[in-house]
C-alpha cells in the first residue's frame, strides 16, 4: 500500500495527537507502574496507545494493528496471516520519559510482507518528525519546511560517529569503540536514547548504530523504514539479513544500522 500526501498529512496529525496527550503526562506529576518484563508504564503510554489505535482503524478498518501496549493479546497464531499490519510503539522510551530528558518518541510502521515500507518517528518536546516511504525520507521541525534525508553536514573523512544508548552501554558497544579507534582517526560517540538513534544515522547526523542488547519490533519498525528511505540499511549484527518483522517471537536480533 502507497501512502499518498493525505495519508502522510493524517498519521502525522496522529503523532501530533499523541504528542499532546504525552506532555500533558510529562508535564505533570505522573505516577509509574511496572509491566511484568520490569519496563516503566506510565499513564502516558496508554493515553497515546488508545489515540493511536482509535485513529489507525478509523481510517483503515480492514488493516490489524499491534501495539506494544496490546502485544500480549495478539498472540503468534493471531498475527501469522497477516500480510500487512500497523505496528506501533506508543511512548518509545519511556525511560527517558521518566528521566524527563525529552528523547522519547511515537513510532508508527506499516509493515508488509515483514517489511517496514513506511514510518513515523515523532518527539513531542521537540516537535521534530521524521519519516520514511516510497517517495523518500522526510525530516520536519516546528516552523519549517520538510527536509529530505540525509540532510546533516558530513563529518570530517577522518572521523567516524558512532551513535548509541544515553542510558546505558554493553560491554560490546565499548569492544566496538575500541575496534574502531584502531581504523579511524577520530572517533566520536553521540548518545541518544529511543528510536532516535536510528534516525540520526538516516539523517546523517551519525554514520553507524551498533546495537548489542535487547529491543522489540515495535522499538524499531518506524525508524526502520525511516532508515530505508533514506538510502540506508538495517541489518543483523554479524550478517548482511535485513530485519524482518512479525516473527514468532518479536524480541529483534542484535542488529547495525549503517
Amino acid at each position: 500500500m502507497n501512502l499518498d500526501q493525505a495519508d502522510i498529512d493524517y498519521l502525522s496529525g496522529v503523532c501530533h495527537e499523541a504528542g499532546r496527550a504525552i506532555l500533558e503526562v510529562y508535564e505533570s506529576d505522573f505516577a509509574v507502574e511496572e509491566k511484568k518484563d520490569a519496563s516503566p508504564l506510565t499513564e502516558a503510554d496508554l493515553r497515546a496507545h488508545r489515540i493511536i489505535t482509535g485513529r489507525l482503524r478509523e481510517r483503515w478498518p480492514e488493516i490489524p494493528v499491534l501495539s506494544e501496549e496490546s502485544a500480549s493479546h495478539k498472540a503468534y497464531e493471531e498475527r501469522r496471516g497477516w500480510t500487512r499490519f500497523w505496528l506501533v510503539d506508543p511512548l518509545d522510551g519511556t525511560k527517558e520519559f521518566v528521566k524527563r530528558n525529552g528523547q522519547f518518541t511515537v513510532n508508527i510502521a506499516l509493515i508488509e510482507q515483514g517489511r517496514p515500507v513506511a514510518g513515523f518517528v515523532y518527539a513531542p518536546v521537540t516537535g521534530v518528525l521524521y519519516h520514511g516511504s516510497v517517495g523518500g525520507a522526510f525530516k520536519s521541525e516546528p516552523g519549517s519546511e520538510p527536509r529530505r534525508l540525509p540532510c546533516a553536514d558530513p563529518a570530517p573523512e577522518s572521523t567516524l560517529r558512532v551513535v548509541g544508548s544515553l542510558s546505558h552501554q554493553s560491554p560490546q558497544m565499548l569492544e566496538f569503540l575500541a575496534e574502531q579507534k584502531l581504523k579511524h582517526r577520530h572517533v566520536e560517540f553521540v548518545p541518544m536514547g529511543s528510536s532516535l538513534k536510528l534516525c540520526l544515522v538516516a539523517e546523517g547526523a551519525a554514520d553507524i548504530y551498533p546495537r548489542y542488547g535487547p529491543t522489540m519490533e515495535w522499538d524499531t519498525a518506524a525508524a526502520h523504514a525511516v532508515v530505508n528511505a533514506a538510502g540506508r540499511r538495517v541489518t543483523h549484527h554479524d550478517s548482511d539479513d535485513e530485519l524482518h518483522y512479525n516473527k514468532p517471537d518479536l524480541h529483534n536480533p542484535w542488529f547495525i544500522v549503517r
